[in-house]
C-alpha cells in the first residue's frame, strides 16, 4: 500500500514476466529431474563427450541444481503470489545457479564438451539475474507483499 491506503497497480507486464519466470523455473525442474533420473542405457546413448561430462560432475553439482531449481520454483510461485520473500528465494536460486555452474572450472573433464553446450550455463545465469532483478523491482515498487 502506498502513502494514501491504496493498493500499487501492478502492470500486466509484471504478469507476463512472472508467469514466464515460472515457466523457467518448471522447465529447469524437468531438466533436473530427467538427468537425475536417466538410467546407465540412456547415459550410454549419449555421445561421448556428453557420457564424460555426465560421468565428471561431482555430487555437489546436483546438490546446488536441486537448490537452484526447486527454490526458484518456489521464488516465482513467490512472484506470481506476491510474496515479499520471493527476491531472498530468487537470490538463493542465482547463488545456487552459479555455485553449480562452476564445476565448469573447477571439474577439468566437465571441460571436454565438443558442442555449444557451455552456451547454456551463461544464458541460464542471465536469466536466472533478470527473474531476481524482476524481483527486487516489483519489491521497491511495493508489488510484493
Amino acid at each position: 500500500m502506498d502513502e494514501a491506503g491504496t493498493e500499487p497497480v501492478v502492470p500486466v507486464w509484471y504478469w507476463a514476466a512472472a508467469i514466464g519466470a515460472l515457466l523457467f523455473e518448471l522447465l529447469g525442474c524437468y531438466f533436473y529431474f530427467a538427468e537425475v533420473t536417466m538410467s546407465r542405457a540412456e547415459i550410454m546413448s549419449l555421445p561421448l563427450d556428453q557420457r564424460q561430462m555426465l560421468a565428471a560432475r561431482p555430487s555437489w553439482y546436483y546438490a546446488a541444481f536441486g537448490v537452484a531449481v526447486w527454490v526458484g520454483l518456489v521464488g516465482a510461485g513467490g512472484l506470481l503470489w506476491r510474496k515479499s520473500w520471493a527476491d531472498r528465494m530468487l537470490l538463493a536460486s542465482l547463488v545456487a545457479v552459479v555455485v553449480q555452474f562452476s564445476a565448469i572450472f573447477i571439474v577439468p573433464e566437465m571441460r571436454l564438451v565438443t558442442s555449444d553446450a557451455l552456451l547454456g550455463p551463461v544464458i541460464i545465469i542471465i536469466i536466472s539475474y533478470g527473474i531476481w532483478q524482476l524481483a527486487r523491482l516489483a519489491k521497491r515498487r511495493g508489488w510484493l507483499r
